[in-house]
């Protein structure tokens, strides 16, 4: 039983912090995972395979998490979620060979999927949308800024050695901290009722769809723009500065989804960033310095735009009791694409720019069935309209 007094609504210090130092761990081993791979003698091949088998983790991992919630809490879920994923980089340390750094991660993105419903679902227990969006920009904004701190790791603490992943390690057990040293405003333990499979089709459509799109885009951008930056556009030494250009452009960018999204629809919003994001890649094939930190930034913010709005879309009009569930649903249509991504990414390797072309590729798609869904919708209303 969680310790929440029946008339107080879920507190924002334990998730947010927790988060924040899960982010850090998070940014920094991202990149650090296929940098170190020649560290650790192990093929460059295996990069993109990691990241696929990490989002296959979420996959499996995202339908099974209401349940645990249900039975032990936000709080205790959380820390468990946690300790696995420490886990899973201790034994990466201690043996460092293919199968096993697959398996580990493997059980890494199982653990994460249950780090990010725990985290919003608690945060998205809010009484209004606009009470919502702030919680979710406040979310986005602690999950990329520590996540583009991390990224900075890369340049300042390397990635050779075992250094970089014992700091990592800390890193993930001082995330326990919060959960179990605040016991206040934890999220009551209620029943959690599961949305029904006759109640997916009411689900937002241009919702699963932005999700989707947001794990085929992020996909890659964790798992390979590392290795991109560092040996196709010869900057090896900017790589965590690059990276956390665009970590910092997605946390720039909360604020302003956080203010338009009650606003402007949803499905507009996250067309408008799709066209913007595809035009910043164009800026990634240049040779302009400012130009790139330019694209880098946009690119961020376009990217990590989508899942914020397309999860409050989903969540929209949904009583609390539902939350868990809807956020599930969202993170195994975001797996998907995360997991579709990086692989299909792998396949532009033999063209010039090609993890570039495949980014803007993914955005000019979503744009054109966004597009498609607004008309419809506008052709729909045209009757009701006229009479």
């Amino acid at each position: 039983m969680l310790s929440a007094q029946p008339n107080q609504k879920p507190g924002l210090f334990v998730p947010v912090a927790g988060l924040s130092l899960f982010a850090l761990a998070s940014g920094y081993l991202m990149s650090l995972i296929p940098l170190s791979l020649t560290y650790f003698d192990l093929s460059l091949d295996l990069a993109p395979w990691l990241a696929s088998i990490f989002y296959l983790g979420l996959l499996l991992g995202a339908p099974c998490i209401a349940p645990i919630v249900s039975r032990i809490g936000h709080s205790k879920a959380f820390i468990l979620f946690l300790n696995i994923l420490l886990c899973s980089v201790v034994v990466m340390v201690l043996l460092p060979q293919s199968s096993v750094w697959l398996v580990s991660r493997l059980i890494a993105g199982l653990a994460v999927a249950g780090i990010f419903v725990v985290v919003e679902s608690w945060l998205l227990m809010a009484d209004t949308q606009k009470q919502r969006a702030k919680r979710l920009g406040l979310y986005m904004t602690a999950l990329y800024g520590g996540t583009a701190i991390g990224q900075l790791a890369v340049d300042y603490l390397g990635t050779t050695g075992n250094l970089p992943y014992l700091v990592v390690i800390g890193l993930l057990a001082a995330a326990s901290l919060p959960a179990l040293l605040v016991k206040r405003g934890q999220p009551q333990s209620s029943e959690q009722h599961a949305i029904a499979l006759s109640d997916l089709k009411t689900l937002s459509k241009p919702a699963i769809v932005g999700c989707l799109v947001s794990g085929l885009l992020l996909g890659p951008i964790y798992g390979l723009l590392p290795v991109y930056v560092s040996q196709d556009m010869g900057f090896a030494q900017q790589t965590g500065q690059f990276m956390a250009l665009i970590i910092m452009g997605g946390m720039i960018v909360q604020p302003l989804v956080s203010y338009l999204s009650p606003r402007v629809e949803k499905s507009v919003l996250m067309t408008a960033f799709c066209l913007v994001g595809a035009a910043a890649l164009l800026l990634l094939i240049q040779t302009s310095l400012v130009g790139l930190w330019l694209g880098f930034v946009l690119l961020g913010a376009c990217a990590f735009a989508l899942y914020p709005i397309a999860i409050s879309l989903a969540c929209d009009h949904l009583p609390s009791s539902q939350i868990v569930s809807a956020t599930q649903i969202m993170l195994l249509s975001y797996s998907v694409g995360s997991v579709i991504g990086p692989v299909a990414a792998s396949r532009f390797d033999d063209v010039e720019h090609g993890l570039p072309l495949y980014l803007a590729a993914s955005f000019l798609v979503t744009v054109c069935y966004l597009s498609a869904h607004l008309l419809a919708r506008s052709k729909a209303r045209l009757p009701t309209a006229k009479a």
